[in-house]
């Protein structure tokens, strides 16, 4: 699938067409999406998967970190996602707490996702600690995908956004958890801030995509945050962050000339606005006169 391939001529991306093409060695492209407007210029761009990440408790709610979103706030936005696209496949990001408590907790909660939100399937963070919770969702026929590595809902746990699997054990750790959450039955995995050799060998190892971020380029696809990849925030960003656009600036610029045109009475001009017919206009002078 390519930007270039007319709407008309595109499927729906699912898990077959995910494992297709690991089979055939073509990268998968991942975005996330928090909106409808967002997430329609990714479907039209014919990126393969739209994530509604909890990351939208950083860039579109103002949190530090990911742990206040809650599913209510998920469900919200994965709607607005969903009315914007046709093809890509979509998936919900089980927010901290929507899972970790009980393994009924997690069912229910990811069935919200596809029965209330629209959403293909779900992603949830951890790995052989999980595998009671992603047994039961995929047994209720809900699609899974893993996430390892840097997990940001465990931030307090590791210290910080600190990249994981650095060092034998750890790796190995990490290879074990990854090859658990394929047996348990998990359609592919995102691979977060490790080392690209472990990534590259991890992904090597398992017959599922790997999708990496901050992982190098050895992963059978590749996710970035949208709003970073779009320059949205004048902040720091990850060092594995690739900025296509410079749209926070781009949105300063605009929000300046705006300002300066309403006060200089510039804005609006003649052709932003609307008139009366001449004779209507005479009618209602009369009138009030």
């Amino acid at each position: 699938m390519t930007a270039s391939t007319p709407l008309q001529d595109r499927k729906k991306i699912t898990t077959h067409t995910l494992q297709e093409k690991k089979n055939q060695s073509q990268p998968i492209t991942m975005l996330t999406a928090y909106d409808y407007g967002t997430a329609l210029a990714i479907d039209r761009a014919g990126i393969d998967i739209i994530l509604v990440g909890d990351s939208l408790g950083m860039v579109v709610l103002g949190y530090t970190t990911t742990l206040p979103v809650t599913m209510d706030d998920m469900i919200h936005h994965s709607k607005a996602v969903a009315r914007g696209s046709s093809y890509a496949m979509l998936i919900g990001d089980m927010p901290f707490m929507s899972y970790q408590a009980s393994v009924d907790d997690a069912v229910r909660n990811a069935g919200r996702f596809l029965q209330e939100a629209g959403m293909d399937a779900v992603k949830l963070e951890g790995g052989r600690e999980r595998l009671d919770a992603i047994q039961a969702i995929l047994s209720a026929g809900i699609p899974v995908m893993g996430h390892l590595g840097l997990t940001p809902q465990s931030v307090h746990k590791f210290g910080g956004f600190r990249a994981q699997g650095k060092d034998a054990q750890a790796a190995r750790n990490l290879l074990e958890d990854a090859l658990a959450l394929q047996q348990a039955g998990c359609f592919s995995i995102v691979l977060e801030t490790i080392p690209a050799r472990l990534a590259k060998l991890v992904s090597e190892r398992l017959e599922i995509p790997t999708i990496g971020i901050g992982a190098g380029v050895g992963c059978d696809g590749q996710v970035l945050v949208t709003h970073d990849l779009c320059g949205m925030f004048d902040r720091f960003t990850p060092r594995f962050v690739k900025k296509y656009a410079d749209f926070h600036a781009e949105m300063a610029h605009a929000f300046e000339a705006y300002k300066s045109d309403v006060e200089n009475l510039a804005f609006p001009e003649k052709a932003h606005s609307l008139e009366m017919p001449e004779a209507e206009w005479e009618a209602l002078l009369e009138s009030i006169e």
